[in-house]
């Protein structure tokens, strides 16, 4: 990649001089803060990962879908590698602000909304996002790149396989796919939530078993968010199921993260990510066992 701030800068809608100010926590973009004209906006550069199946097309339809549905920020400006969105003054969550009951009932109907109301304003091709075939692919991926964790993944790809079977059919939704608290934003007044780089059709189960898995939520949070979101009393099939697509979530965030540790060019400790979500992983798939 190019110098990215100096992209930023040599875009052409800007007024006048600009002085792109970096923002962490970015893994898969660079991202950027601009003030232009008495505006403020946020820059993302980045260009298709193939390896992780993030294609920009799809994430600048999903970004507009979301906006004309007030869940994200207004897309300015794309071009190939650059993403522009209205900043949004606001904090951004942590895992702890989403273990708040009163934050996780706010977050909760966002996320719905993503999923009934989003596809209405999608226009265009569309990608879905299976993650059993995305756990697979980045299988292959790890065995071309002679991954240093090449030992884990026959057993790793079986459990794969079984948490498939056990998730069953599904009923498919467009799904953010990537709820970790970092994508939520809190102006004070309401959530917004941002950052559409897995977006594509999916089950529910998935987005659900994300927001608990990624944010720490108890398990009585996990039943209410089950039943608030089904709207009605969660039974042990559906559970199961939920569980299953929850194990497989931090499966494919740890698969992520040893591809990344071959691939990606961000500075980030991907050794570490990888190794905290691969003992969530293994600790949610025990307790999927004995469950």
């Amino acid at each position: 990649m190019s110098d990215p701030r100096e992209k930023v800068i040599g875009l052409d809608l800007w007024h006048g001089k600009v002085d792109p100010e970096p923002l962490s926590g970015g893994i898969t973009n660079v991202n950027f803060l601009v003030e232009d004209a008495g505006r403020k906006y946020v820059v993302r550069v980045g260009d298709d990962i193939p390896i992780h199946q993030v294609m920009r097309f799809n994430e600048l339809a999903a970004s507009r879908a979301a906006a004309a549905a007030g869940i994200s920020p207004r897309v300015v400006h794309s071009e190939p590698g650059v993403l522009v969105i209205d900043y949004i003054a606001g904090r951004t969550l942590a895992a702890e602000d989403l273990q708040q009951q009163a934050t996780l009932a706010k977050a909760l109907p966002l996320v719905a909304k993503v999923h009934r109301e989003l596809p209405k304003f999608l226009r265009g091709p569309a990608l879905a996002f299976w993650v059993f075939h995305v756990i697979r692919d980045y299988g292959w991926t790890l065995k071309e790149g002679n991954s240093a964790h090449l030992s884990l993944l026959p057993a790793l790809l079986v459990l794969a396989q079984k948490l498939e079977e056990a998730v069953g059919e599904v009923t498919m939704v467009f799904g953010h796919n990537d709820l970790l608290p970092a994508n939520f934003l809190d102006d004070g007044a309401r959530l917004w939530l941002i950052d559409w780089d897995y977006a594509g059709f999916n089950s529910p189960l998935f987005d659900l078993g994300g927001l608990a898995s990624n944010n720490g939520l108890s398990g009585e949070q996990e039943d209410w968010m089950l039943e608030t979101y089904f709207e009605r009393p969660a039974d042990d099939a559906l559970r199961r199921r939920y569980q299953a697509m929850k194990c497989a979530s931090l499966l494919r965030e740890t698969m992520w993260s040893m591809v990344s540790e071959i691939h990606s060019d961000i500075e980030f400790d991907y050794a570490a990510y990888t190794a905290e979500n691969l003992a969530r992983f293994q600790a949610a798939v025990k307790d999927f066992q004995q469950s």
